[in-house]
């Protein structure tokens, strides 16, 4: 990892990616933007029992929509309807109990969903970081499996179905992290090297703005974007960068302000106007990559990614 990457991103962070970088972006905020009416459309949500994705559904649910809840954990997911049903007094919230690292159970869930029910916009929010190099029980690894390769699985597997409405959309929640990284298409699974929990997760990151890229390429009639969304107080900055919180918590961005570009991109008519594939941050496209940082990979790194991704999908498609 570039000590250059690493020093410019920090700055850069330091005056962008906090509560006060947040709230001088949200001056040029158009309410209106979000004033909309979700009744007729439904929404997918990763992760969303706590933090941004949490929050994420919360907005949704307020406004009218259908949400799908999908949590590896059920009583922490009941416990999380159960808050949004009550601020947004929306019944139509549905949990789904999905272990996001099982490759295996990501496609058996995106298929039997894909039967019963319709989507219009596709939130990819959940997301790991783990600390040690851990293998999953299909033998993967464990940041790459739950970031990478489900958020994949998921999205490409409901494509037919996101293609069968109006307006269809896919958000997934990557990170400004990811500008310290290269694209490194040769160590997936961080099998060499000392293993580095902070530097794995910015690779996946990496890896989700060149997938949504691609998608947006590959797929004109639905609108695919990325985000990053701030540093911001949540249970998973809490217990996986203990440190970086403890001495960032002041400066930190709240759940809701973490999730505002999430619910601008999947609500907002703004939103889809602007091309499709790009990466956001505080409701505007931002560069995927930092002045002179040698982080720009070919198109045949890309299509490397491409090619490994597919090869796992189908190695665990039931």
């Amino acid at each position: 990892m570039s000590i250059y990457r690493n020093a410019v991103w920090f700055v850069k962070g330091l005056q962008e990616y906090t509560k006060s970088g947040y709230e001088a972006a949200a001056k040029h905020f158009s309410p209106a933007d979000l004033d909309v009416n979700l009744s007729d459309r439904c929404f997918m949500v990763t992760g969303a029992n706590s933090g941004i994705g949490k929050a994420t559904a919360q907005e949704i649910a307020k406004r009218g929509g259908t949400v799908h809840m999908v949590c590896r954990n059920k009583e922490r997911a009941e416990t999380a309807k159960g808050d949004i049903v009550a601020q947004s007094k929306n019944e139509n919230i549905h949990v789904h109990i999905v272990d996001m690292s099982s490759a295996r159970q990501v496609w058996e869930f995106a298929q039997s969903f894909s039967q019963n029910n319709k989507l219009h916009v596709l939130i990819n929010n959940a997301g790991c970081m783990v600390n040690q190099r851990e293998l999953t029980e299909e033998g993967l690894e464990k940041n790459f499996a739950t970031n990478t390769l489900g958020t994949y699985i998921l999205t490409t597997a409901l494509i037919p179905t996101l293609k069968k409405v109006e307006d269809p959309r896919v958000i997934t929640v990557s990170s400004g992290g990811m500008l310290t990284q290269k694209l490194n298409v040769d160590d997936l699974q961080f099998e060499k090297g000392t293993f580095d929990g902070t530097m794995a997760y910015a690779q996946n990151k990496r890896q989700q703005v060149i997938l949504t890229e691609r998608w947006a390429s590959q797929h004109k009639e639905i609108h695919f974007s990325s985000m990053h969304p701030g540093w911001a107080d949540t249970p998973a900055v809490q217990s996986s960068m203990p440190s970086f919180h403890a001495k960032m918590q002041s400066k930190l961005r709240t759940e809701a302000m973490g999730a505002d570009t999430v619910v601008w991109l999947a609500v907002s008519p703004a939103a889809v106007k602007l091309p499709s594939g790009q990466f956001f941050q505080d409701r505007k496209p931002v560069a995927t990559h930092l002045p002179l940082a040698s982080s720009r990979s070919s198109p045949q790194e890309e299509e490397k990614l491409l090619a490994a991704m597919e090869e796992f999908a189908q190695k665990f498609k039931p």
